[in-house]
């Protein structure tokens, strides 16, 4: 379009200058306000022919370039309307844009929030993890030695017992040798044989019954004392049991919260960080494209390591 118009000014240009000054004053005067003489001679003949060639060709050159301005002008409006309409989807699209991010700002600050409590809440619950630990330890310890102070009553209760046996039996026999001693004198005497000897089975006799009561007491007393220990020693053991039950319930339930907590957490970074921000690219056609161009983002700096190590661990 441009090189069109060069093209007519530069021929505009050449023509002027085969013109004479004579006959561009006499164009000047014919666009000015036309005359129509009739040539007398050859010369003004020849003026008037040139005259009319000129004027031709002037009217087809700005026809022309009317043509050309007006076809100039709708490219122009045409570019201007699919700039303003660029310039309104831009617009559009760059609100949106503006209101996702004050949406993920918000997000970012809900998931940080949540995030921050949950960690309060897990700092608590391992604080109540290790003070159970700590109650379990102490118990455990006290029901071991209390295991093994019923063993070491156990162990004694059955010395003494033992010990009791020898002694009674060394008893028994010193009093039987006594005894024996005694009624072998006696015997030898001729006034007390016939006591002695009634006597005899009855004393003898009652003698038997009263070792044997005193034995059995003492038996029944020893019972009774191992049937205590043996009491206390299943008490103990069934606290034991009973503290590993609720150990293994804190174990279990300390998974499960940190479980909870890191799925929790995973879920919250994964929303919060699912999401980006708009791209916006204007084709030729001037009719603007918006898209989403989302990227998740990395998780690098946090491990959960820590949180998956068992509780055994701990102690």
């Amino acid at each position: 379009m441009m090189e069109d118009v060069s093209m007519m000014m530069a021929y505009d240009a050449h023509v002027m200058d085969q013109m004479s000054e004579e006959e561009i004053l006499a164009c000047l005067v014919e666009e000015i306000g036309p005359t129509f003489t009739v040539p007398t001679n050859k010369s003004e003949l020849r003026e008037s022919r040139l005259q009319i060639m000129d004027e031709e060709i002037y009217m087809n050159e700005n026809r022309r370039l009317q043509q050309a301005s007006l076809r100039l002008e709708q490219e122009n409006d045409s570019l201007a309307h699919r700039l303003i309409t660029s310039k309104v989807a831009l617009r559009n699209a760059l609100d949106k844009v503006e209101d996702r991010v004050d949406e993920l700002t918000k997000e970012l600050f809900q998931t940080r929030h949540r995030l921050q409590a949950t960690e309060e809440e897990k700092r608590g619950k391992e604080e109540e993890a290790a003070v159970s630990k700590e109650v379990f330890r102490r118990e455990l310890e006290k029901a071991e030695q209390e295991v093994r102070r019923s063993s070491g009553i156990i162990v004694d209760y059955k010395q003494i017992c033992s010990q009791l046996t020898n002694r009674l039996e060394r008893q028994q026999a010193a009093h039987r040798e006594e005894l024996d001693s005694l009624k072998s004198v006696a015997k030898a005497c001729s006034r007390c044989r016939h006591i002695v000897e009634s006597d005899e089975p009855s004393v003898t006799q009652k003698r038997d019954n009263q070792e044997k009561a005193s034995l059995k007491d003492q038996i029944r007393e020893l019972e009774q004392e191992l049937a205590k220990t043996k009491l206390q020693m299943v008490e103990a053991k069934c606290k034991i049991q009973e503290l590993q039950h609720q150990k293994g319930i804190l174990a279990n339930d300390l998974q499960k919260a940190k479980n909870s907590w890191i799925s929790k957490a995973f879920t919250s970074l994964r929303t919060s960080s699912g999401e980006g921000l708009h791209s916006i690219s204007i084709p030729r056609d001037g009719s603007p494209t918006v898209g989403w161009n989302l990227h998740s983002g990395s998780l690098s700096g946090w491990s959960a390591k820590k949180l998956l190590r068992p509780i055994g661990d701990n102690r």
